[in-house]
């Protein structure tokens, strides 16, 4: 499977934002982008003019980068968010959200997007009772997302555990911090999606 494997802090100073890709790293004084503001490379001090197709695209690499997706993926659920009924963008961010590894790392059980998908992928979280190993599974109404027992006692879910309660947890989704355990009430909607992204740009980007 392709993958990113350059540095996360990199992304970050070129979206002149953070993204909050390294964890705990992000809230602290060592972060990158508060010594450096500004895109890394010879020319990063500079100031290019913005041009809409700049903006558009850089608003869409922003998003790809903070799910974690590369560009073929992230066209694609551009694709099934177009066929659905309702508004584009809109139905593009629920998608990236229904994300297992977003679940999990919207519930607190992993410092990042790529700590969440590394458990995923090592087999640590169960769906409704079953094994399932794939980041970008999407989770549906009334699923429960649970870390197996096997599990409960490795450290990073013992951190997650102790930590219960300081991240703010959707409204779609109920985290129940004694067991490892996340309720999916619902599917989310767009007021419940604290991502700083415009999605119309991404709308407008592909629809050239």
């Amino acid at each position: 499977m392709a993958r990113y494997t350059g540095a996360d802090c990199k992304l970050c100073r070129r979206e002149k934002t953070k993204l909050f890709l390294k964890g705990s790293k992000c809230e602290g004084p060592k972060c990158p982008i508060e010594i450096r503001p500004y895109p890394p490379g010879e020319h990063g001090r500079g100031r290019p003019k913005e041009s809409e197709y700049q903006l558009q695209l850089r608003e869409k690499q922003k998003t790809r980068r903070i799910y974690g997706i590369l560009e073929k993926q992230f066209r694609n659920y551009y694709e099934v968010a177009n066929r659905k009924s309702g508004k584009t963008g809109e139905n593009l961010l629920t998608l990236l959200e229904r994300r297992l590894d977003n679940v999990v790392f919207r519930a607190g059980f992993a410092k990042s997007r790529d700590a969440a998908r590394q458990a995923i992928r090592h087999g640590h979280i169960t769906v409704n009772g079953h094994k399932v190993d794939i980041p970008s599974a999407l989770v549906s109404e009334k699923d429960i997302i649970e870390v197996r027992k096997k599990s409960l006692e490795m450290t990073p879910f013992a951190v997650a555990k102790a930590e219960a309660g300081q991240r703010t947890v959707p409204g779609w989704l109920e985290v129940v911090p004694d067991q490892m355990r996340i309720l999916v009430h619902s599917l989310p909607v767009r007021q419940q999606i604290d991502t700083q992204v415009q999605e119309q740009l991404i709308v407008e980007l592909y629809s050239k």
